[in-house]
């Protein structure tokens, strides 16, 4: 499906595109998701038809014409195995820059070998779905880079390359097939005689290193201060910021930052993001984004003390099973947490629990972002995906933070602005940092951000985010307590 979704982009663009001018080209890519090709693949990679289309030459240089992605929650065993034999969950998120989640790579490729032995032993390179999208570019396997590569729970986040006991933790014979890991800046290679021929591109065209989406939108959301914080509002929802002496943590992932080397990114993942919230609209608002959002409106904030904790999917962060759980809060004036009674209720009113979702899902992000040392509250937010154009979910966005929040465009324009970084670096014959492109011209660029929703202009914003801060630690001791009862264990040892 990848492979044909590319000719299928390139086709539609041709009209648009010259693509005999493109000097280079990178790209974004779900993260986590593995492609397992078969011996001698790389054969079939080299010797494309460019009178035919790319998935039928492709099917049989797969040892596994499926792959499993960030929404595959079955390798909790593989997990704990992996944890086991590392000294915990902690001492694996400190070598490898986060515990072991079932979206993660290694868990998923060690569930391949133990369920599904033929398709391991025929497989001779497993790539990352990013890393097999330059793979089809440069007609050869090109090599995963370090950022996206950090999501395998294999990578020494320190060194950033491939760890031995972590790989011996995982499957047999899996350096071989994993290969090197490379910096996101570097070049893949050049493009494919299939794309030159096909659809006319320059024999110099160079492949820039692809990378997961989440980092493609750091680089396209130009975060470069330590006090700027990033939430994504997608099929899931991130929350990444970037810092230079990361901590390890049960919460939080760290990652290399795409385009610094000296920096890392830190992110938080949330499986339950827009398809929840699109569950409560459809439950409560007559499945009508407009009733949602009136709904959203004429609630007042803090919802009256109502807590809501929505998982239609096995979440994350925290680690929680299916289901909906709801709280009241019966006081909301600040004073000791723990004498604040509280009690739970079936069902709250449908305004009620439209503010109760997306209030729950920012007061959760902002309780772990703190947790993982990122900035709280930050100076500003850069919201993207498809829920920041909702102008309503903002504004609470705004006010539980206590900061103003931007919008801008993101992860395809972040993997752009990588390729054209990469071939910088090329031109130079060494790092150059990526502001080079767009220093002193942001503004008059694509790159340029809009304030959509501003903070602490208005009375009572200030007394406002001090009751959000009370709720929010009220929050925090109710989520822990459905840890203890309903998660999967997380102490560190």
């Amino acid at each position: 499906m990848w492979a044909e979704a590319l000719d299928v982009l390139l086709h539609k663009l041709k009209p648009k595109v010259d693509y005999g001018r493109v000097a280079a080209v990178s790209g974004s890519a779900q993260q986590h998701g593995s492609v397992y090709w078969a011996h001698g693949a790389g054969a079939a990679l080299a010797s494309l038809d460019p009178a035919e289309g790319l998935a039928p030459q492709l099917a049989a240089a797969l040892a596994a014409p499926e792959s499993p992605v960030w929404m595959d929650g079955s390798t909790t065993a593989q997990c704990r195995e992996v944890e086991a034999a590392l000294g915990g969950a902690l001492a694996l998120a400190a070598m490898t820059g986060c515990r072991a989640h079932e979206r993660c790579t290694g868990p998923q490729i060690r569930k391949m070998f133990q369920t599904r032995r033929d398709v391991y032993d025929n497989t001779g390179r497993i790539s990352l779905v990013s890393s097999f999208m330059a793979s089809l570019l440069i007609g050869g396997y090109a090599c995963i880079d370090q950022t996206d590569g950090a999501g395998m729970n294999l990578m020494d986040i320190q060194t950033r390359q491939l760890r031995e006991d972590a790989l011996e933790a995982t499957a047999p014979d899996l350096e071989v097939k994993i290969g090197k890991l490379v910096p996101a800046h570097e070049i893949a290679g050049t493009l494919a005689p299939y794309f030159v021929q096909r659809f006319q591109f320059s024999r110099n065209c160079l492949v820039v290193q692809w990378s997961g989406d989440n980092p493609n939108s750091l680089a396209g959301l130009t975060l470069s201060s330590p006090g700027d914080l990033a939430i994504s509002l997608g099929t899931s929802d991130t929350v990444f910021g970037i810092t230079d002496m990361p901590e390890p943590s049960l919460d939080g992932n760290i990652l290399p930052n795409p385009v610094d080397p000296k920096t890392y990114m830190v992110m938080l993942c949330y499986k339950n993001g827009s398809l929840t919230r699109e569950d409560i609209r459809d439950r409560y608002a007559e499945k009508s984004w407009d009733v949602f959002n009136n709904f959203l409106e004429q609630t007042d904030p803090l919802n009256g003390g109502k807590l809501g904790f929505y998982y239609k999917e096995q979440e994350i962060l925290p680690p929680l099973p299916v289901g909906y759980h709801r709280y009241i809060v019966d006081t909301l004036t600040s004073g000791s947490s723990a004498e604040t009674a509280r009690h739970q209720t079936d069902e709250f009113d449908p305004p009620s629990e439209v503010r109760a979702v997306i209030e729950g899902q920012f007061l959760s992000m902002k309780g772990h972002a703190e947790r993982c040392g990122l900035p709280v509250p930050p100076k500003r937010i850069i919201a993207t995906g498809g829920a920041s154009s909702n102008q309503a979910i903002l504004k609470i966005m705004a006010s539980i933070f206590g900061c103003p929040v931007y919008r801008p465009d993101s992860a395809s324009l972040g993997a752009a602005l990588r390729a054209a970084h990469g071939w910088l670096c090329k031109q130079q014959g060494d790092f150059v940092p990526i502001s080079r492109l767009y220093s002193g011209r942001l503004e008059t660029t694509s790159l340029s951000m809009k304030l959509a929703v501003p903070f602490g202009d208005c009375q009572g914003d200030a007394e406002l985010l001090n009751n959000y801060k009370f709720l929010l630690n009220k929050r925090l001791e109710i989520e822990q307590e459905l840890v203890e009862r309903f998660g999967r264990c997380t102490c560190a040892k």
